[in-house]
């Protein structure tokens, strides 16, 4: 969508920061708390592609409050939206009929909830924004960031955001914005999961030639309100097993917290091999199952969305720093699979390298190397928390649920509790990309997923509307095919065409003639929850997710 042709307007500030997440608001209000202590002046801009702050986060969510202690140790006086304490923990494998509950005591304990708190993460960093803008950040909704800004050295700049009106053709409409340049003396990354300046950044720095790919997971999440029998405030219940079984790596999450709120989830890894395996339908199976079921019958769905997260941990976590900037939060992957949790890391690991900003800044730099955010996070309780729980992803992926992701995972956990770092593993590997796990149709079976009741469960595009998910029609396609063919010479003819069903949306189909013959892959990309779970598991690496115009996307309500 970039315009090199006409000029656009500059504003320069000391810090750009990009996505307004936990990570994004905790490193600007930081970058303010610094410069007030010291007396000086500084100028920090946070940038959010959601139509207001919060619109598109997505999590589950329970909140280690570790990292928002850090931030601000009077969150209670100061009113954030963090009020309902976890009062039990639930363990328990489901069958396709009942369930087993694993005992408490057997679970290490870096996976118990005591001390933790049930949120909607998109209303605490709302409160978050709140707090950085009275402290003088400039926080702007609506504002796509689609491009990076080099310097004539190739050390970042700035970013360039809030084009608007492109017309699909790529005319300029009469409402037509070229966009701003923001440029900072540095530039911080906290997208989220497989963001597109992020991606665009580790590949042309190398920032992860010395790692192990990154492993995603897809988040599906529904918000209900619960009858007052059932409601049971501070309940945190996790599930494995059924519907995804031994083969499939995933789980369930049940969490009871205000107003008779449950927030039901699945997290399904998407390291899987069956290309004819729908995460949204295993999610909408999993309704039916009676320890789920019997909590939302005669409940009301409030919301519906879908998000990637990020499962490589600690042997995927790229170089955090390059020339003019750093990746924060989940840019760079700083979520604990076990405990499926990164909200208080992406919170002090924005603090960090807002830390190294402000020295930086004060010393008179720019636009080179922060060295003490890459060794601060290599000195700090982020990486020996993700050091800790480093073979959990391994161990899943290699041997299973029953022996790897349960057994094996929590023999290795308890031990490296214990040692403070140790396993009998070592370090194992991740191995292939998600998108390489996939394989043909012709070693697998169609799933019969059942009919959607209306009641419990439904289909893709009524999902998609309790999402509040609205783009502008008239513009460039923000997803893209590398090669337009391969969707149906390859994906179709090798693998069933798996993009119609990962994408837990309904943006992808494909089309046949009146006599069912000659398909044509169709986007319809009106209805993309920016999840870009297309960007990851697409077997050729053929679909590029790329940000549509500002305020575009979802409108996640308390989620």
């Amino acid at each position: 969508m970039s315009d090199q042709t006409q000029e656009r307007e500059a504003m320069d500030f000391d810090v750009v920061i990009v996505g307004a997440g936990p990570a994004g608001l905790s490193a600007a209000i930081h970058l303010k708390q610094l410069a007030m202590d010291a007396g000086q002046d500084l100028s920090v801009v946070v940038l959010e592609k959601g139509s207001e702050i919060g619109a598109h986060i997505l999590s589950g969510a329970v909140l280690d409050p570790c990292g928002l202690n850090e931030l601000f140790p009077d969150w209670v006086e100061r009113g954030a939206p963090v009020k309902t304490a976890v009062s039990k923990d639930r363990f328990l494998v489901l069958g396709e009929a009942g369930s087993l509950t694993l005992p408490g005591f057997v679970m290490p304990p870096l996976i118990h909830n005591h001390g933790n708190y049930i949120v909607s993460l998109a209303n605490l960093c709302r409160w978050m924004a709140e707090q950085a803008e009275n402290m003088g950040v400039e926080v702007y909704p609506g504002m796509a960031a689609s491009e990076v800004l080099y310097n004539d050295a190739g050390a970042v700049r700035g970013v360039v955001a809030g084009i608007f009106g492109v017309a699909a053709d790529g005319s300029h409409k009469p409402d037509y914005q070229p966009g701003m340049e923001l440029n900072g003396k540095y530039v911080l990354i906290g997208e989220g999961a497989r963001g597109s300046l992020s991606k665009q950044l580790i590949a042309k720095f190398g920032l992860d030639e010395n790692t192990q790919p990154q492993k995603f997971g897809l988040g599906i999440k529904e918000l209900w309100q619960v009858r007052d029998e059932v409601f049971d405030p501070g309940l945190v219940q996790h599930t494995f097993g059924w519907p995804l079984g031994n083969a499939v790596g995933g789980g369930s999450f049940l969490y009871h917290f205000e107003d008779n709120y449950v927030s039901l989830g699945m997290v399904v890894h998407l390291n899987y091999k069956n290309p004819y395996l729908s995460p949204y339908d295993e999610f909408q199976r999993l309704k039916n199952h009676p320890a789920i079921r019997d909590t939302l019958e005669g409940g009301k769905r409030i919301a519906y969305g879908a998000r990637a997260l990020t499962e490589g941990g600690f042997q995927s976590v790229p170089e955090l720093v390059f020339p003019g900037g750093a990746l924060i939060g989940c840019a760079a992957g700083f979520m604990n699979l076990p405990r499926i949790k990164g909200s208080h890391n992406a919170m002090r690991t924005g603090m960090m390298a807002a830390k190294a900003a402000f020295a930086a800044v004060q010393a008179g730099r720019s636009a080179d190397i922060l060295d003490k955010y890459a060794s601060a996070y290599k000195n700090s309780p982020v990486h020996r928390e993700l050091k800790i729980v480093r073979n959990a992803k391994p161990l899943w992926s290699k041997f299973g649920t029953w022996i790897g992701g349960i057994a094996l995972t929590g023999m290795d956990l308890w031990v490296n509790t214990i040692t403070g770092g140790f396993s009998f593993f070592g370090t194992m590997k991740h191995g292939k990309s998600d998108a390489k796990s996939l394989e043909p149709a012709s070693k697998h079976k169609p799933i019969d997923y059942p009919k959607p009741d209306g009641v419990i469960t439904f289909d893709k595009l009524t999902s998609v509307s309790f999402s509040a998910t609205n783009h502008e029609e008239d513009q460039p396609v923000h997803l893209q095919l590398s090669d337009p063919t391969i969707p149906v010479d390859v994906n179709l003819a090798q693998f069933a065409g798996p993009a119609q069903r990962y994408c837990p949306a309904g943006v992808y189909e494909f089309v046949y003639d009146e006599i069912g013959e000659n398909p044509r892959f169709q986007i319809n990309a009106q209805n993309c929850v920016h999840c870009k779970t297309c960007d990851i598991k697409d077997p050729e690496q053929n679909i590029t997710w790329t940000c549509p115009e500002g305020a575009g996307g979802p409108n996640y309500p308390n989620m």
